[in-house]
């Protein structure tokens, strides 16, 4: 899954497994904003008046909608929750090789069909209740029932025939075929507790949303809204202490007010706009009191057309509109040359990225081709192209927090307003623009996704059963696209499904129901009163972090 957030808010994503990102900058995916700023630092906020040194300040640029990890959409309730909750196992940092969480181990059938986990004893809650098989069974039920908002996760989950425990600390994970992923993803399964949720309430609006009850590292503290998200260390963790004793998610959405916190101190760990980047932390005083580290994760923007309006059903029409975006000089002027242009949705740096798919020039001359050709022309001579009497003239719709999507929004306005097409510019709060996108209410839009464990898995995004209440927002549907996607969960043999994402990455880039614009790097300043601050495949992680000591 991924998640859906424009490069420049800090906004939160959206996740299934991929999350949504809110700065065009979604285990589920993250939905992000385009704004360049995605921290998978796995949850960073700031400013807090406590003069503690362990404890470390995040900054947040948009308020989480809710802590349940089963129903939770955006990346800011994402980092938040890994802090918070556990899963049956996990990932390393570096290798990506999965490991024990809450399982000690784990038993696989030969034909890869039955999943049995045995988990830790002596795991409890952190309101001093255990952790046993039913709270995991539990969980499943609750992620399959159709009353529960978690369709950003079920998708994962469609092919398990049963989950049912087989005593206090096992569980079995029975498949009606064979998925590639199966470990990861019912191994990775959030957790809640049974005791707490199955009380008769809505699990959708339950209480606890709002006072999550983890296993984790940290527990939850207190919750200002529009202010800050406290957590505290769990003195009762069966495993290694974290140095830092609180945590200070601060919810800020001004990301400029947020800079300047950084640089007085009342922020430990924030991620950096391109120009803050470029141009604004380049001093000696900056250097000499945060790390400035820069890393790719698995993340790209794009803009998205959506295919049930008139405008942008014809394949020729999505493609006239990637050809009229100049994304170098976009790049170049607005990202200060930061980042990738891409010509698909997996991680630029991997093996089920094509780097043979170039993406397609800026070429305006062709787009008026392909517009006339899919009928597209200015009969009546107002200046606006027009086809069976309707008029090009179209709305983007943006979050009214991405400085990134606001300017992409203009320098495209005026660019398509040379070839006749008319565009106009909404903006929306988080949360309205977020059900906006999720209700397929919009003409274009753009965001980005990002893919924190690196799964490549694109049913969440791609498969057309996924229009109606899964993450295809723009409505993308293609019979060859739906097999490749089917059969490489089946397909065990690396080698084999690489060529088969290369083929759909390949129908993508034909038939551009996404203008694929930038993979961008992370750009982070950590506080130098942390070490033993490590860049890792999955980014940083706080948890190994120590508070360096005042000589």
């Amino acid at each position: 899954m991924l998640s859906e957030q424009l490069l420049d808010s800090n906004k939160p994503a959206i996740y299934g497994r991929y999350y949504m990102m809110t700065e065009l900058k979604v285990h589920v995916r993250f939905l992000i904003t385009i704004s360049g700023i995605l921290l998978l630092l796995v949850g960073c906020a700031g400013l807090f008046p406590e003069k503690d040194p362990h404890t470390i300040k995040l900054y947040l640029g948009a308020e989480p909608d809710t802590l349940n990890p089963i129903t939770a959409t955006d990346a800011s309730s994402h980092a938040i929750n890994l802090r918070i909750y556990e899963t049956l196992v996990d990932r390393d940092y570096d290798t990506l090789e999965v490991i024990p969480m809450l399982a000690e181990r784990w038993e696989i059938s030969p034909d890869k069909m039955k999943f049995r986990f045995f988990l830790k004893k002596g795991v409890y809650w952190s309101d001093g209740i255990e952790l046993t098989a039913d709270d995991v069974v539990y969980s499943y039920k609750k992620i399959m029932d159709p009353k529960v908002a978690s369709a950003q996760l079920k998708v994962y989950y469609i092919d398990i025939k049963s989950c049912r425990k087989i005593n206090k600390y096992t569980i079995e994970f029975l498949y009606s075929r064979p998925y590639y992923l199966a470990l990861i993803f019912c191994g990775g399964m959030p957790i809640v507790p049974r005791h707490i949720f199955d009380n008769g309430t809505d699990f959708n609006t339950h209480k606890n949303g709002r006072f999550p009850v983890g296993t984790g590292p940290y527990t939850f503290e207190r919750w200002d809204t529009g202010r800050n998200i406290t957590l505290v260390r769990n003195e009762g963790y069966r495993g290694k202490k974290a140095m830092i004793r609180r945590v200070v998610y601060k919810i800020i959405f001004d990301p400029s007010a947020a800079f300047q916190m950084l640089k007085k101190g009342d922020i430990d760990v924030m991620g950096l706009r391109e120009i803050e980047w470029a141009r604004q932390t380049g001093s000696e005083r900056f250097n000499e009191h945060f790390y400035k580290l820069k890393y790719y994760l698995s993340t790209f923007s794009y803009v998205g057309w959506n295919e049930d309006r008139i405008f942008f059903k014809d394949r020729r029409v999505r493609l006239a509109m990637t050809l009229l975006i100049n994304r170098r000089d976009i790049r170049d002027k607005l990202l200060f040359g930061l980042g990738e242009i891409v010509s698909g949705p997996f991680y630029i740096f991997g093996k089920s990225y094509d780097r043979d798919i170039k993406p397609w020039p800026y070429d305006p001359a062709r787009a008026v081709r392909l517009l006339k050709q899919a009928g597209w022309v200015d009969h009546d001579g107002d200046g606006i192209l027009d086809k069976d009497g309707k008029k090009f003239s179209f709305t983007f719709t943006i979050s009214s927090g991405s400085r990134f999507a606001e300017r992409l929004g203009s320098i495209m306005k005026e660019d398509l307003s040379k070839v006749g097409i008319q565009m106009d510019i909404n903006r929306f709060e988080w949360a309205v623009f977020l059900q906006k996108i999720q209700s397929r209410n919009f003409d274009a839009t753009a965001l980005g996704w990002s893919d924190p464990d690196f799964q490549d898995d694109p049913y969440q995004i791609w498969h057309s059963s996924q229009i109606k209440g899964g993450s295809n927002y723009i409505g993308f549907s293609n019979k060859e696209a739906d097999r490749i996607i089917e059969k490489t969960r089946l397909e065990f043999d690396e080698k084999i499904r690489i060529k088969m994402y290369h083929r759909f990455q390949e129908i993508l880039h034909h038939e551009q129901p996404y203008t694929f614009l930038f993979t961008t790097p992370a750009l982070v300043a950590v506080s130098r009163r942390f070490e033993n601050v490590l860049v890792h495949t999955r980014g940083l992680n706080f948890l190994e972090w120590k508070v360096r000591k005042v000589q």
